[in-house]
């Protein structure tokens, strides 16, 4: 949709032009946080680091604002800020324990129990559940270019790139990952 990037174009040029203001990069984050937040979700396996990643990853694009060039699209941009912003957060969390939420002692936690408004919610998020569940079976040296690329829409290279891969390893992770993908999802319940 050509308009909305000359629309983000523009707001990029007011929030650079009178920071004071900050309407028109509020505007760029109401635009673009959904992909952001799920993306976060996705590259880090992770519901709730994802919130406080996906703000961090704006933080950081606010104060970078002003050195964005314009040389591609605002949502090219800030897509290579939450790539960036979520592998260094993998990368410190490494050694950390993770808590899975399919375990029957979290699932009944309050905090996981949600009440659907209708069946069709009930089925959308029964199918988000089950490809955030193959996901986070994936392992992450797949799971990451996958993501980028099937998700964020990134190129080949530039996903090569971002990763520090050659052309082709990044091709075979991503055939690899789809594959990975496609078996845990089919092994889950429906």
């Amino acid at each position: 949709m050509n308009d909305r990037h000359d629309d983000d174009a523009e707001l990029v040029a007011k929030a650079i032009g009178a920071p004071a203001d900050l309407r028109p990069f509020e505007e760029l984050v109401r635009r673009h946080e959904g992909k952001v937040l799920a993306n976060c979700r996705h590259l880090t396996g992770s519901a709730d680091d994802a919130q406080d990643l996906a703000q961090e990853v704006f933080v950081k694009a606010f104060f970078a604002l002003k050195r964005f060039r314009g040389e591609s699209r605002f949502a090219t941009w800030i897509q290579r800020i939450k790539v960036n912003h979520c592998l260094n957060f993998l990368r410190k969390k490494k050694n950390k324990h993770h808590v899975d939420v399919d375990d029957p002692v979290h699932e009944s936690h309050e905090a996981m129990q949600v009440e659907a408004d209708a069946e069709q919610a009930v089925d959308d998020q029964d199918r988000r559940h089950r490809i955030a569940a193959a996901l986070d079976q994936v392992p992450e040296t797949l799971r990451i270019p996958l993501v980028m690329c099937d998700l964020d829409e990134m190129p080949y290279q530039e996903i090569a790139d971002t990763l520090g891969l050659g052309l082709s390893a990044a091709k075979m992770r991503i055939k690899r990952g789809r594959e990975a993908f496609r078996e845990a999802y089919e092994r889950l319940d429906p």
